[in-house]
Formats: structure tokens, sequence, C-alpha cells
């Protein structure tokens, strides 16, 4: 264990070290780094709902920030000659206007956000010096109005230090110049071949809906950039070709990995299980937990109520890290000597609190996780995949959560561990007929495929016991002869093109189907 991390349970940021609030203000390179100034932090409500005494470390949210600028020029007349370009804005009266229509429609994408977001006030800008001083400022992403001006200013209001994104009218106001001349100019500077920078889609067209789910998705991508995440008995990933899989998530995304050893959480749980009022309390929260509607009890209650220390423990390790992301190396075997019961249902109780919780302490799979869950707001099921046939593909694991879509309670019988037929498992009833989003990454970390799906029922076949069979929405010869890696990463709801455009930003390629 890291020596800068003491005992008890502090407010998230309490220390400066803490690689999981690094400061808002990231641009491309310094999302990764973690650079800038103090995150915003958003608490989960659900998950406060659910704190103990002590009260433990929140789910971390940073909030986004977000610059937008007018860009315009105000071009005098001149007899005989070209004196404007091309648009709508030409006057000052004409970007006073402009200036709040823009501010309206802002408001009303901010009301339409439901992931933490802050718009600062709209800026106006004419001059190269007004564009490099914007950029210099400490937000996240710049939002540029380009209404006119020339290709200096532009290029120096969408700074490389920031995450950059381009607006431009058609029919929804006064055409834009840059709606004429943003690829071949822009993009492409008067050539044929795009120059590093921006990419075409950081450039919408009229629509602010657009606009908002790449927003969705630099959101996911501040929050899961630089996690830090504790890996109980060390971090890992699942076969031959997961063996530098910590490396590269440490590489590409930037992961604070900090191990915890098994012989730690022994001395952990010894110090629990002599707690009484702790394991009085836990017994209670068990018994709520398997009195909630929907919940039939199928294993030993012995198993669930120490599956509910073992949370407790767990939690303890977020408090101390400061830290709301976890995963479990060794949890088919080590983790159940060590704490009679398994690690599936505290994993869990722990998604469906607002942590991201992982077993198999796969890195293969887990950055995309730690993605699809700032992106969707949801908890995350990481699963074993079976054969895609027929339109149909299985999914299964032992430790799905089942606050799926994030607030409601489904349906569970708790079960053991099927492997072991031991211990505690939730075997979750997914909704039929919801929209999924699976994320399939391959083993270098730098290619993932996307594939969207509907549920069609939840099984009970012997395998793992949350089973969910999917119609998947795309080419099923098409996902069988690109599957790479080994786990998915799968959530309720349509996140493909949120989740494509983050990664894409961290060099990771995306793949539909």
């Amino acid at each position: 264990m890291s020596a800068n991390h003491k005992s008890g349970s502090f407010p998230c940021c309490a220390a400066p070290h803490c690689g999981s609030c690094a400061a808002g203000g990231l641009g491309r390179r310094d999302f990764v780094a973690g650079l800038g100034a103090a995150a915003v932090l958003a608490f989960s409500p659900r998950a406060a709902a659910q704190s103990r005494d002590p009260v433990h470390q929140s789910p971390v949210r940073k909030t986004l920030q977000v610059q937008p600028a007018l860009l315009y020029s105000t071009p005098e007349r001149r007899p005989a000659t070209s004196w404007r370009e091309w648009g709508g804005i030409q006057t000052e009266q004409q970007a006073g206007d402009e200036h709040s229509r823009i501010q309206s429609e802002l408001a009303e994408m901010r009301k339409d956000a439901e992931f933490p977001l802050e718009i600062l006030p709209l800026a106006s800008v004419k001059t190269v010096d007004e564009a490099a001083a914007i950029a210099r400022g400490r937000h996240d992403v710049t939002l540029v109005y380009a209404a006119g001006g020339g290709v200096t200013a532009l290029e120096a209001l969408t700074s490389p230090s920031r995450q950059n994104l381009i607006f431009l009218r058609h029919r929804s106001g006064p055409a834009y110049l840059w709606y004429e001349i943003a690829h071949p100019r822009y993009l492409r500077k008067t050539v044929d071949d795009p120059y590093p920078g921006l990419s075409p889609d950081d450039i919408v067209v009229d629509s602010h809906a657009e606009v908002l789910w790449r927003l969705r998705g630099l959101y996911g991508l501040k929050n899961a950039a630089g996690k830090r995440i504790v890996a109980l008995g060390g971090a890992s990933g699942w076969g031959a070709g997961g063996k530098d899989a910590p490396a590269k998530a440490r590489e590409i995304w930037n992961f604070d990995i900090q191990e915890v050893s098994y012989a730690e959480l022994g001395k952990r749980l010894v110090q629990a299980r002599s707690d009484d009022a702790l394991v009085r309390r836990c017994r209670a929260e068990a018994g709520r937990y398997l009195a909630l509607k929907g919940t039939t009890l199928e294993t030993s209650r012995e198993f669930v109520d120490r599956c509910f220390l073992l949370t407790e423990v767990f939690r303890g390790l977020l408090d101390e890290f400061h830290t709301d992301a976890f995963t479990i190396n060794q949890c088919m075997g080590t983790i159940m000597r060590v704490s009679e019961t398994t690690a599936c249902l505290p994993l869990s109780l722990l998604n469906d609190e607002g942590y991201m919780a992982f077993c198999e302490s796969d890195f293969v799979v887990i950055p995309s996780g730690v993605l699809l869950h700032y992106v969707s707001g949801k908890p995350v099921f990481l699963n074993d995949p079976t054969y895609p046939h027929d339109g149909i593909t299985t999914c299964a694991h032992c430790t799905a959560p089942r606050k799926l879509d994030g607030a409601e309670v489904h349906d569970a019988r708790i079960l053991t561990h099927f492997e072991s037929d031991y211990g505690a498992a939730p075997k979750v009833e997914f909704r039929k007929d919801q929209t999924l989003t699976s994320i399939v990454p391959d083993f270098s970390g730098r290619r993932w495929v996307g594939a969207a799906g509907k549920v069609v029922g939840s099984p009970f076949l012997p395998i793992c016991r949350s089973q969910v069979d999917i119609a998947l929405q795309g080419d099923t010869r098409k996902l069988v002869a690109e599957m790479r890696g080994f786990h998915w990463m799968t959530c309720y709801g349509d996140y493909t093109r949120e989740s494509a455009y983050a990664a894409s930003k961290l060099g990771v390629a995306w793949l539909g189907v």
C-alpha cells in the first residue's frame, strides 16, 4: 500500500496526490496527463443515501467545463472590390442578436444534460489576441461558434491544449462563413491531406443535440483518463494476450493502479469480524437487502451476511485510496478462502451504489468499463461473451448490478457462485427489449468493437448466474470475425457513438458492427 494513504475516511480531494481528483481544464494531451485546476465534484445521491457511518468516499464525478465563443468579424464596405466574406453576421447588431440566440440555445442544452456540465459565459471574439486569451482559460472544451473571422483567429481559439468543438449554422440561424470553408481551409489547410488536430467528428452543423452527445463523451473521457483504481490481489489481464494489459492501461489511459495484497485484506477482515457493532450492522443491511421486492434467497444466509461485511472492507479501501474504482484478482479461489464467501455480491452492491467494481482484475476490459460507466451514467456489467450466432449472443457473469438502469432495483435470485457452488451471487433479471451497448476491447488496448443490441431473455443455463440473451443490431458474422480479447463490457442504453468519440481522443480505434 502507498505510504501516502492512512487509515480513515476522507472526502474526495482531501489529498492533493489523489489521481482520481486530478483537476479540470484538461486538453487532448492533458486529459491523460491529469494536469490542470481542481475538479468540481458532483456526488451521487444514491451513494450518499447508502453511505455508512463513518461516511464513505462518494462516487467521483468531475464536472465538464465548456467555454463557448462566438467568432465573427465586422468588415467595412470598400468600393469596387470584395469587402466581405460569406455569412449573415457582418455587423455588431447582427453579432449581438446572434449572441442572444446562442445563449438561449446553450441554456436549453444545459437543461438536457444529465451529466455534470458547466457552461461558462459566452465570449465574443474578433481578434487573434482575444482568441488566444480564451484558449488559455482553465476549461476543458472550447465550443466555437464560427460565424466569421480569419483562419488564424480560429486556429488560436482551438488550441491543442484543450478539447475543441466547432458549431456551424446552415438553417438554424444566419449562415456562417465557416459552413463553407471549415473542411478545406481549417481541417485540410488548403491541401488534400488532413492536418493533425480536429477531426470531422469535432464539427457540428445546426444541432445542439449533436453537440451534447459529444460533450457527454468528453465528460466520460475526463473522468476515465487518469483514474485511480484499487486492485486487490494485484493487476492482471485475461489470457496470454492480456499479460501487458495493466501496463497498457497505464500507458493509454494513465490509470493509477494501486495494488493491495490478500494478506492485507486478511488483516482487515479479522479486524472487521472483531467489531461486534459492525457485524450486527452488516447483518441488518443483509436482511434489508434480502427483503427487497423481487429478491429470493437460494444460498446460505451466512454467505450473504459475510458478503456485506466484505463489502464494508472494500469500501474502507476505497476510502483510504480516495477513489471509487475497485477490482479483484483471484476471485474464483483466493478470496473465498480469505473471506469465507465470494466477492460476487459485494461487487454487485458497489456497482449499484454508483461505484465501479470489477471482477478478475482484467485490465484488457476495465478501461472500457470505466469510460462506459461515465458516458452512460449507469452501472456496467463485465461479462463473459459466448459465440454469436443467428443474430443472438449470450453474456454472463456472477457480478451483475441490480440497478442496471441506474435507478430501479431489478429482480434477482441470490444463488451460489456457479463454478464453486459456494458463496452468494445474484442472478439478475434483465429488462426485456432494453437496448444495450457492448464494448469488445482487443488485447493491445488500441482497437475496440462496439455492438448495440436488445435484451431478448434472461435464461438460466448452467453458466455464470447473471445471464442475458442479446439480439444484436449489427452484422453477427462481422462481429464473429472481428472479436478480439475476451471479456465484454455492457450497459443499458445505446452509447456507441459517445464511446467511439471519446476513445478516439486517445488513439483507440472503434469498429462498429
